[in-house]
Formats: structure tokens, C-alpha cells, sequence
């Protein structure tokens, strides 16, 4: 912030060296400027003195940028201007833009520096420029320099010189030597000049911005050139999904602010676009000419994530902003008008999401629901389909093997029998990863005795879809309430509901009762994704927790998460604990297989491999790095995609099996058949997103890479691996004339099936070893875990995935929320 105090004009040359500025600029500043804004080394003088020489009394008082260099030319050229009546403020050369951006003056007035002149032209300097032009560049490279007043002050002007100078962007060139009242003169008539429409102007004179109708007008003469010399192009819209909230509190005048804010994360970039522009409801406008999609969508990204990785100061607020970008390739536009209002189309869709992807504009988002509308014919096909997924995995992975294996037999090639030993080399592969994620989660990285900072700030985020949930989240808001944590923690419930419901009027007692609960309704939202990206923006906390509905975290549980999060990682994800394992026989199988989840599996892949994954539920994240990240709506694991995304930036990822959180189990078969598909599609997702990336990533490491091809690459081949001992067998029987004339006791046969069936019980061993002291006294759980696993549950798994992965090549994603109920809680500790 410029702070100042009031001088008077008779002291003014000692004001202009000790003072500073007390005005109040509400503009949007980025955060990272705001903290080395440049010192400002005048004042306002409250009027000239009565007996000043040169006061003038119809001086506008106007506010002058004076740019050069500090000594007694500066002082004088200082006092001269105050004494006229002017509001003065300096920058040095070079950062003319943070100030003309920190206080935008109503005019400029640069020096013309003496240093490093010719010996027989003083207007030149030694390489033979003229003296000035790189201050004129300087200022009119700046968005909000373009446009203002520019009046050059030099020490002897020669006719060269100014004819440079007044073609290089001044507006006007006066001797030092002239008369103090000539230059308030030509600076007040350059104030008083007839203002031009702002519609009329090529370029805002506030943003150094496109006008709208000039915008187009661009636009209009881009379309106008030849196809062939064209050569591509992009259109694009960014809005900001925070807008109208921002306007609520802040009035219309926060659109060109943003707007221009935008328009400076653009420039910073570079190279990644090259004409830029503004509406009237505060989208920046885009103008990429030659420029192909890809090209655009990777600058597109980049600068959405930059805007979301930095905090802006909107009138003394800091804030964060959801760029939404919608585009479109200029092939596609029949006219400049037309371009614009389906790239804002796009903007909506983007809003709706606030994931920082640019959404290319489409057809059906002109007036179409938020969906996209199916054809009938895929429409009816596609469930038909899915209804006969297995069946369609039989047949691809049993019955056609086997005829491939018969047919190439026939051919003199003994396909099946190579097949058989790698599906025995698989199945021991599996089996040996299962026991060193065992072995190594006993020596998992111990979370760190003290928090290397102060505890911040911190912020809760409750992703809930209250339909679903409405019998769980007062229970749980409650707990969250709780907590023990040392400094301020905000528990946001970010929901989303298609109708009103009961419960709201409960919430919103309880954050009456209670500041720290704040409701944040999502609406449009179909997604957990959809409503952790609306309240992102919204919280106050250094670092951020993510929980389901269901969720109850344990009271230290922020506390124990900045012991990492303050030690240098990133993310952390703690340990999901079944709290209603007594409600149901799936529900007490899911708790025994979430403590070989978050126990054992884990810490000991994240050991092994060298990093860990996950960061949904119960995962606690850095404000910061979560804002830039965001998760995506389209991924039915979004926390893994959010996750892999980050990892890929660099970022440390830890697990913490002590980190405990409790929610609740599936309870019936289906429900747990339904989650279990969502989990494995998104799994598959995940790995077709991120695999092949990852292993040419220069991020990883090559254990990291290994750890990465086998996380993601051989768990999705490893279910129709084990099926291949179907064909296998059929086709060895009909190789040998019946199955009687098998031979069951091949030694490596036996050696390869016990060691393969002894995997589960090592890892529920384990899972009892490690699990949470009111589960390890459940003895039986961890024992029919164990016979349900070796002889069902595994199975189940696998045809899971299977039915998964036709699902996803049919293109079935539909969301099927698993039903969440109140439940007696187990004891806890």
C-alpha cells in the first residue's frame, strides 16, 4: 500500500526526498507486486502558496508520473510540477510499469537522462540512439502507459532528436531550460484535450486494452484474410467464475479491473497471444492468429493455472480468481460477433466446472442443458451393452483367446502353452508386489515430531451431494466442530442439492451458532470435483483437508497434518477408518480391506516406489498448490487425477497411516459393486491419462517410472491376466484329448499356485498387524476377510475391473453415488 503526509509547497524539495504516499489505490494488484511496489517520492500539496511564482489557479491538479532518475534535475522538474498544483509521484527507469499499475497518473513526464551522451550531440548517447526512446518504449509498453499524456523533458533538444522522439510515441519534447509555467502549460493542455469516447478509443486508455468494437474490428480483418493464408488461428473468451460475486461486494467498476489483471498474466507469459481486448462485463478477449489448436490449448493452460497460482488484492481484499476459458479456432467463424458469443458459451461450461481446462466450443452448448443430448441409437445401445458386460468379458477374454489358441496351434504354433507360462509368471508377479508392499509398510516414513512453522490458518472442505447425505452431514459438521487445532480452522460444507431440502434450515442454525461453519451452495454442481473447486477459491486456510460427507477426522488430525505439510511435502494423505463395520457382513469385509488399503498397501507402495497417491478423502493439501491443481470433474477418480497432476509438477507427496479419518461402508453388495466399478473405470481413466506421460516425465526418477508402470500399467492388465487361466486350461484339455489326461502335479505348477493363494493371507496378516487399535480387536473380521478373499472376493475384483474396462471403451461414465446411512459407529480410541 502507498502511504503519504501532507507537505507544504515551501518545503517541497525536502518532501520530495523523505516522503511518502498516502494514497489509497483499490485497484487489483497481484500479491507478489504488492509486497516491492515501488517507493513513492512526492506527495500531494493541499494548494500552491499564495505568493508561489508560476501558481496558476486554473490548474486541474492533475497526477503527474514523473520518470528519471533521483537528483536535482528530478527535484526541480518535482517542485516545479507541485508548485503548479500537480499531484506527483516517481518511478526510475524500469519501473514505470509497476507504478503506472499501482497508481494509475492522469499524465507522464520523463527525463531525459544525461548519462552516456555524445561529445557532439548531446541528445544522442554513445551507441548513436537518441536519449529518450527507451523511456518513451518504456512507457508506452505498459497496457495503462499506451494511451496517457507523455511529455519529454530534455536537457538540449536538437531537431533530430525530437522528431525521434515525438515518432517513437511522445506527445510532446520541451527544453529543461524553459519556463516552469510553459511546461505546466503544455502538460495542463495535453489534460484538458476533448476526451474521446471510450467506445471510440483503439485502446482503453485505463488497460492498454482493445476496446470492444476495435476488438472486433481485428477480429473482423483476421476472418477477412485468405484461407490459405490464414493459416489457423484461435478465438478465445476468459471469464471469471468469482464475478459476480466480487461485483456484489465491490460495484461494476471490479470488471475492467479484472479484466486488466488478466491482461497482465498474459503479458507476462510472453509470446502467448497476440492481441488482447475487453468487454464491458469484464471477459478479456483473445486474438491468437496463426496459431494451431494444440499450440493455443497448452498457452491456454498455462495461463489459467498461472491466474489460479496467483493472489490478486481486489479493493484491499485478497482473493483468488477461476479463470474459465472458452475458444474456438477461427475456421469455425462465420464472423467476429458470432466467434465471440460462442467462445462465451464455452465460458459458461467452464464456469460450471471451474477446473481451469479451456473448454472448445460445441454445438450443443448453444441453449443445450448442461449435458451433452445423446442420439437415440446410442442412447439405447449403450446400456444394452453394459447390461451384457459380462458376458462380453467371457467372450473376449475366454472365448476368444481359446480359439486363437486352437487356430495358431493348427498353424504349427503353440501359442497356448508360451501363454501359460506367463500367466504363471504374472500371477507370482502379483503375488511377490503384494508381499514387499507388506514388508516395506513396516518401515513407512514416520511423520515429524514438531511442525517446522507455526500452525496457520486452516480450512476444512466437506464435499457433500445432500440428497444423499442428508442423514449423515449434521453428525458430521458436528464433528468437524470438534477439532482441536491452535489456530483458526474453517470448516466449509461446499454442497450441492437439486431441491431444498430439511436439512439446510439445520445447517444453517448451526453456522449461525457457529462462525466457523460456512454453507457454500454449488449450483449446477454434479460432481465432489465441481464443489472442491468452487469452495477452493473461498477459503482462508494455508493448507486445505478434503473430506467425503460421511467423514469424522480425528481431533489432532490438522495438527498431525502440518507436522508435514510444514516439513517440506506438499500433500499428505492420511488413513480412512470403517466406523459401521458392525452394520452389515460387507460393510465388516470393506473395514479388514481398508486397513490393507491405508495400512499396509499405502505407506508400502509410497516406500517402495518413491511416491504416494490418492489426496481425496482425507487428504490434506497446500491452498496454493490445490488452487493451481483443481480437480476434474470428468475423471471418476478425480483425487488420483489431481494427485498424478501434481506429482508431475514436482511436488512431494506423503502417506500417514496415524493420520486417521472414520467414515462409513457400503453395506449391501450392490452398493459395493457400484463403488467398486466407479473406482476401478476411474482407475483405468487414470492410467490411460497419465501413464504413458509419466514414463517419459524428466520429473521421475526410474524407480518412480517402475513404480508408475506398474501402479498404473500392470494393475489394469493383471485382471484379464488371471483370466487367461480359463483358455488355458481348455485349450490344454482339448491338446490332450480330455481333462483326465492332464498332469495337475507339474512341481513348478504347485510351487507357483501356493505361493500365489499365500499373498492374501500374508496381507491380512499384516492388515491385523498395522491396522487401528479398535479393528485389531476384531480377530474374525481380519479371519472370514481372509477365506472370503482367497475364494471370492478377489474374483469379484477382477470382474469388477473387467466390466470396468468395457464400460469405459463403450463410454458409460455415469456417476452411481454409493448410499450413505447414520450407523452405529464402532468403538473408537
Amino acid at each position: 500500500m502507498l502511504t503519504s503526509h501532507q507537505s507544504s509547497p515551501q518545503d517541497s524539495s525536502v518532501a520530495l526526498l523523505g516522503s511518502t504516499d498516502t494514497r489509497v489505490h483499490t485497484g487489483i494488484t497481484p500479491h507478489t507486486e504488492a509486497a516491492d511496489a515501488p517507493h513513492v517520492d512526492a506527495s500531494h500539496a493541499d494548494a500552491p502558496q499564495a505568493g508561489a511564482p508560476y501558481a496558476d489557479a486554473h490548474t486541474t491538479g492533475g497526477h503527474v508520473l514523473v520518470v528519471g532518475l533521483p537528483g536535482p534535475r528530478l527535484d526541480r522538474l518535482t517542485q516545479t510540477l507541485r508548485s503548479t498544483g500537480h499531484e506527483v509521484s516517481h518511478a526510475p527507469p524500469g519501473k514505470v510499469n509497476q507504478q503506472v499499475r499501482q497508481a494509475p497518473p492522469d499524465a507522464v513526464v520523463a527525463l531525459d537522462e544525461q548519462h552516456g551522451r555524445h561529445e557532439s550531440d548531446p541528445a544522442r548517447t554513445l551507441d548513436g540512439r537518441h536519449a529518450g526512446l527507451d523511456l518513451i518504449r518504456e512507457v508506452r509498453t505498459v497496457p495503462g502507459g499506451r494511451a496517457l499524456p507523455l511529455v519529454m523533458v530534455t536537457a538540449a533538444p536538437e531537431p533530430a532528436g525530437v522528431v525521434d522522439m515525438l515518432r517513437n510515441g511522445a506527445d510532446d519534447c520541451i527544453p529543461e531550460a524553459s519556463a516552469p509555467v510553459e511546461l505546466s502549460a503544455r502538460i495542463e493542455a495535453k489534460l484538458r484535450r476533448v476526451p474521446v469516447p471510450v467506445e471510440n478509443l483503439l485502446l482503453d486508455p485505463r488497460t492498454g486494452l482493445y476496446s470492444h468494437p476495435h476488438f472486433l474490428d481485428e477480429l473482423d480483418r483476421e476472418l477477412q484474410r485468405p484461407e490459405a493464408g490464414r493459416r489457423g488461428g484461435v478465438i478465445a473468451v476468459v471469464g471469471v467464475a468469482e464475478m459476480s460475486a466480487l461485483e456484489a461486494r465491490l460495484g461494476p467498476r471490479v470488471r475492467r479491473e479484472v479484466a486488466e489483471r488478466l491482461a497482465g498474466v498474459a503479458e507476462r507469459l510472453g509470446s502467448f497471444c497476440d492481441r488482447l481486448g475487453w468487454d464491458d462485463d469484464g471477459h478479456l478477449l483473445m486474438l491468437m492468429p496463426g496459431v494451431d489448436e494444440e499450440t493455443a490449448r497448452r498457452g491456454l493452460q498455462k495461463f489459467a493455472n498461472t491466474v489460479a497460482g496467483t493472489r490478486f488484492i481486489v479493493a484491499d481484499e485478497n482473493v483468488r480468481l477461476t479463470p474459465a476459458i472458452g475458444w474456438l479456432p477461427l475456421a469455425e467463424c462465420p464472423d467476429g460477433t458470432q466467434a465471440i458469443v460462442k467462445a462465451q458459451d464455452a465460458v459458461q461450461e467452464a464456469i460450471r466446472h471451474r477446473d481451469l481446462r479451456p473448454v472448445r466450443y460445441a454445438p450443443w452448448m448453444r441453449g443445450a442443458p448442461q449435458r451433452h443430448r445423446r442420439r437415440p441409437l446410442s442412447s439405447m445401445i449403450r446400456p444394452a451393452l453394459s447390461a451384457l458386460s459380462p458376458v462380453l468379458a467371457l467372450l473376449l477374454g475366454v472365448a476368444v483367446p481359446f480359439v486363437l489358441y486352437q487356430q495358431t496351434y493348427e498353424l504349427g504354433w503353440d501359442l497356448g502353452s508360451a501363454m501359460y507360462w506367463v500367466v504363471v509368471a504374472g500371477l507370482v508377479l502379483s503375488a511377490l508386489l503384494i508381499v514387499l508392499e507388506c514388508l516395506y509398510s513396516l518401515d513407512s516414513t514416520p511423520r515429524p515430531e514438531k511442525p517446522g512453522q507455526p500452525y496457520p490458518p486452516a480450512s476444512a472442505v466437506i464435499a457433500a451431494y445432500l440428497p444423499n447425505e442428508a442423514a449423515t452431514i449434521v453428525d458430521t459438521v458436528e464433528s468437524f466442530l470438534r477439532l482441536d487445532y491452535p489456530n483458526e480452522l474453517e470448516i466449509v460444507l461446499a454442497y450441492n442439492t437439486p431441491h431444498p431440502l430439511p436439512v439446510e434450515d439445520t445447517l444453517r442454525e448451526i453456522a449461525a451458532r457457529d462462525p466457523r461453519l460456512v454453507l457454500l451452495p454449488v449450483a449446477g454442481s454434479t460432481s465432489k470435483a465441481q464443489n472442491i473447486n468452487a469452495a477452493v477459491t473461498r477459503v482462508r486456510g494455508e493448507f486445505v483437508g478434503i473430506f467425503d460427507a460421511d467423514h469424522h477426522p480425528a481431533p489432532t488430525a490438522f495438527r498431525d497434518a502440518w507436522h508435514w505439510l510444514s516439513n517440506g511435502y506438499d500433500v499428505v494423505q492420511g488413513h480412512c477408518v470403517i466406523r459401521n463395520g458392525d452394520s452389515s457382513r460387507v460393510a465388516k469385509l470393506v473395514a479388514v480391506e481398508f486397513e490393507a488399503i491405508y495400512a499396509v498397501s499405502h505407506p508400502g507402495r509410497t516406500r517402495l516406489y518413491g511416491f504416494g497417491v490418492f489426496g481425496g478423502s482425507n487428504g490434506f493439501w497446500r491452498t496454493d498448490l490445490l488452487a493451481r491443481t483443481r480437480m476434474h470433474g470428468s475423471m471418476l477418480t478425480e483425487d488420483i487425477d489431481s494427485t498424478l497432476r501434481a506429482l508431475n509438477e514436482g511436488s512431494r507427496f506423503a502417506v500417514d497411516r496415524t493420520l486417521i479419518s472414520r467414515e462409513l461402508a457400503p453395506t449391501t453388495l450392490k452398493a459395493l459393486w457400484n463403488q467398486r466399478s466407479r473406482w476401478a473405470q476411474g482407475w483405468l481413466q487414470v492410467s490411460l491419462k497419465h501413464l504413458w506421460h509419466g514414463l517419459r516425465s524428466p520429473v521421475f526418477t526410474a524407480r518412480q517410472k517402475l513404480g508408475m508402470f506398474l501402479l498404473l500399467g500392470w494393475r489394469e492388465v493383471q485382471p484379464w491376466l488371471t483370466l487367461q487361466i480359463l483358455p488355458i486350461l481348455l485349450y490344454s484339455a482339448w491338446r490332450a484329448g480330455g481333462f483326465e489326461r492332464l498332469d495337475w502335479t507339474v512341481p513348478v505348477c504347485v510351487l507357483a499356485v501356493l505361493f500365489t493363494t499365500a499373498a492374501g493371507p500374508v496381507q491380512a496378516l499384516f492388515a491385523w498387524r498395522l491396522a487401528v487399535p479398535e479393528l485389531r480387536q476384531r480377530s474374525p473380521w481380519f479371519w472370514s476377510y481372509f477365506f472370503v478373499s482367497t475364494f471370492f472376493y478377489s474374483h469379484f475384483k477382477n470382474m469388477v475391473a473387467r466390466q470396468a474396462h468395457l464400460k469405459e471403451a463403450l463410454g458409460d461414465r455415469q456417476w452411481r453415488v454409493t448410499p450413505r446411512a447414520a450407523a452405529k459407529a464402532v468403538a473408537r480410541r
